[in-house]
């Protein structure tokens, strides 16, 4: 059995519909002079939460750049800001994974005030399996392509939100 036949951590499902990120903590130098948070941190935000999906739910991530010597990378992101985060806010994520292949995956993330349930941002991202000895995109391990089809199958009959596929410009009425 090679390295890569085993799975990294995580777990083969089923997953929460969406799987829900909490105990995150903001840092306090991600509040900026305006009194909230920065918007580049809203992409470390993000970015931090997922990771914790990876490892937790689905074996990849860190501990599969370590064992294998590849791992995700971002190819494209689009963020939207719907309400401001301060330093006093609590805040969980959703994620939602929309579609996966052998190499990539689609995810839609939302940001949530916790005391409120609302929605404070949203994150749509396409993501590749890159392999770091080549810098090339590389296959996802077979335990690996199961586990995102199976948390792609487990999310697709979520209700789908509003900002998900958007495109970026300015509305003419």
């Amino acid at each position: 059995m090679s390295q890569d036949a085993q799975p990294l951590g995580g777990h083969d499902g089923p997953y929460d519909a969406p799987v829900e990120i909490h105990e995150f903590a903001l840092q306090p130098d991600w509040i900026d002079y305006n009194g909230h948070m920065n918007v580049g941190y809203y992409g470390v935000a993000f970015d931090l939460a997922f990771e914790r999906l990876l490892v937790d739910q689905l074996g990849l991530g860190e501990p599969q750049v370590h064992a294998l010597g590849q791992g995700p990378y971002v190819l494209q992101s689009h963020m939207q800001f719907l309400r401001e985060v301060t330093d006093d806010m609590t805040i969980y994520f959703q994620f939602r994974l929309l579609d996966a292949d052998h190499k990539r995956g689609h995810y839609f993330g939302q940001m949530i005030s916790a005391p409120d349930q609302t929605v404070c941002a949203t994150q749509e991202v396409l993501f590749m399996n890159v392999s770091h000895r080549t810098g090339r995109s590389e296959p996802y391990p077979d335990w690996a392509v199961t586990r995102l089809a199976r948390m792609v199958s487990d999310h697709a009959s979520l209700p789908p939100a509003p900002q998900i596929g958007q495109q970026i410009g300015i509305c003419r009425k």
